[in-house]
């Protein structure tokens, strides 16, 4: 699935601002201080959550129709959009650290003549693995 459409139920909060659930996607809840605040989170929500789904192999429930959700006095229901190779692009290219050991005196060495050890490493890494970008 590419893009995929979910209602959102925006709540106001006690305290001031959004709380958002997704009726279709129990677990799924975010919130924001203003109406734009929870717009933006409430889409990263969505992308982050269906991106889960995926890669943990689960399946991903049908949206239900916005018409088709009650809300209670003062709440309401807004699509909200997730275009999903933009998430999976960003998900595979997000930086992981790693902790590795090399001696002092390499490091010293390194360091000394200012290496960049993520770019040396991802350069060896691609090169081991014949992988060409």
């Amino acid at each position: 699935m590419d893009q995929c459409i979910y209602p959102a139920i925006f709540e106001l909060a006690e305290e001031g601002g959004y709380c958002i659930t997704f009726p279709d996607l129990p677990g799924c809840i975010s919130e924001g201080n203003t109406l734009l605040e929870a717009l933006l989170m409430a889409k990263e929500a969505l992308e982050l959550f269906i991106y889960n789904l995926e890669d943990d192999k689960e399946e991903i429930p049908v949206p239900s129709a916005p018409e088709s959700i009650q809300v209670s006095k003062g709440s309401f229901v807004v699509p909200i959009t997730a275009w999903m190779p933009l998430v999976r692009d960003e998900m595979l290219n997000k930086a992981v650290k790693k902790t590795l050991t090399i001696p002092k005196w390499l490091n010293d060495v390194s360091e000394k003549n200012k290496i960049n050890f993520s770019q040396v490493l991802q350069v060896a890494l691609k090169d081991k693995l014949n992988i060409k970008s």
